[in-house]
């Protein structure tokens, strides 16, 4: 990646870019993180298999921290239903979707998103688009709608209503 600025504090690291910052702290691990001029150097003492799969893990995170602050993330949404059209309302400073009539119900769903996570409407008929920085609050919000349109009590392989996550990208397109 270029342009990324970064700085570690123990085992915080704060990742800066056009898109803004993150931080995340892996302080529950027992690592060493190690700057380097264009890398960082992740070592664990004595490691057994569980330590192994962490210094992966770890760096992916840092992967997905980088590339949200220079591209960001998107995550569209779509609505799919048989018979009742399903409605969705971004409200709240595009901070929370309400959901109306899934199954013709009366209930209002209300998902509230995770922060540094903002909601849009496409253009599109019955589909919507999350953005931001941090992969996770971004999956987790779009997770947090389609577990709000779950449906209970009924065949599930005949009822396929509900708001599915239809495509993943980056906000900001590099090239490479």
């Amino acid at each position: 990646f270029r342009s990324k600025q970064w700085y570690q504090r123990r085992v915080a690291i704060t990742a800066g870019g056009p898109r803004g910052h993150l931080v995340k702290s892996f302080k529950h691990l027992q690592c060493e993180l190690i700057p380097g001029k264009k890398d960082i150097l992740i070592r664990v003492w004595f490691p057994n298999r569980k330590a192994v799969a962490c210094v992966n893990t770890i760096k992916s995170h840092i992967e997905n921290m980088f590339t949200g602050v220079i591209q960001g993330y998107k995550y569209k949404m779509k609505s799919v239903y048989a018979h009742f059209p399903i409605n969705i309302n971004i409200i709240n400073d595009n901070t929370l979707v309400e959901v109306h009539n899934f199954l013709g119900e009366k209930f209002v769903r209300r998902v509230n998103l995770l922060p540094g996570v903002t909601c849009k409407s496409t253009g599109t008929k019955d589909e919507i688009m999350l953005e931001g920085n941090d992969i996770e609050n971004v999956s987790r919000s779009a997770a947090l709608i389609q577990q709000s349109t779950t449906v209970r009590n009924k065949d599930i392989r005949k009822f396929l209503d509900g708001v599915y996550v239809s495509e993943k990208t980056n906000i900001v397109q590099v090239e490479e």
